[in-house]
């Protein structure tokens, strides 16, 4: 079966939710910028082309489970609906993964890639071909996210105004995590701004200097930086503070020698 083919079977399965959902709209462009990232991270890897087949049909079933969870409860909150759960149950359990491959040779690959793309760490016990493809789709998920983090509105991310964000003010805690080049932990979020300083915090949880080349490139951190007014003096001295951070990081790790770190 071509990509092209799976990619039909995937908006069959989405035409059957209200694609006129802003939500909706942005998790299906989500999925198609997802394959563009990892495309992107798999040529700069040369990876033969099967394996790039693999690749893309992860990143088109990553988030398969999305668009039942809004179907629900409109909201990307997992706490009320894994959204990873709900993907996995209707790939393997209900047994849909059929409809997209014929061969199952893969199908632990790709089970353990969704099920761990969006977790805080890696699954330990993930070695070769797992472990390869779970660091691709969780740098391709990161990397489209800026992209969304840039182009779409405030209300259909965070459900309130980019005034009300540019309003809040960044918790001590996450601060310091960021400024320690750690991931945020999402529990550790309170305001909207603390939210707003984990998507930029995804450089920290990168797996490809081809990824962190990407963000560069494409200028994501100034782009989403800048893209807030913000009107709490002490979180735009903070961002700026932030900035020189994130600048020197991935200046710092794209010099080193090494693909993998």
């Amino acid at each position: 079966m071509d990509f092209q083919q799976q990619k039909d079977i995937f908006n069959d399965y989405v035409s059957q939710y209200d694609t006129t959902n802003p939500k909706i709209q942005l998790k299906l462009a989500h999925t198609f910028g997802v394959i563009h990232a990892s495309e992107f991270i798999m040529n700069e890897l040369k990876l033969e082309e099967e394996e790039q087949q693999l690749g893309r049909l992860i990143a088109l079933l990553h988030d398969i489970g999305r668009f039942e969870q809004l179907k629900k409860f409109n909201s990307y909150d997992d706490s009320i609906l894994s959204h990873t759960e709900c993907g996995l149950d209707l790939l393997f359990k209900q047994h849909k993964i059929l409809e997209f491959t014929d061969d199952s040779k893969d199908d632990n690959i790709i089970y353990e890639a969704i099920k761990n793309h969006g977790v805080y760490k890696i699954d330990e016990r993930l070695e070769g071909r797992e472990l390869l493809h779970t660091k691709i789709i969780r740098d391709a998920d990161k990397l489209d996210n800026f992209r969304v983090k840039e182009v779409s509105t405030m209300e259909s991310m965070l459900d309130i105004s980019d005034k009300e964000v540019g309003k809040s003010f960044i918790t001590e805690k996450i601060f310091q995590a960021y400024m320690s080049c750690k991931p945020i932990v999402y529990a550790d979020r309170k305001t909207p701004m603390d939210c707003w300083l984990s998507y930029l915090g995804y450089i920290f949880d990168l797996n490809f200097k081809a990824s962190l080349k990407y963000i560069k490139d494409n200028n994501y951190i100034d782009k989403l930086i800048d893209r807030i007014s913000y009107t709490n003096i002490d979180t735009k001295q903070k961002m700026e503070q932030i900035r020189i951070k994130s600048n020197q990081y991935m200046e710092e790790k794209l010099k080193e020698n090494n693909e993998l770190y």
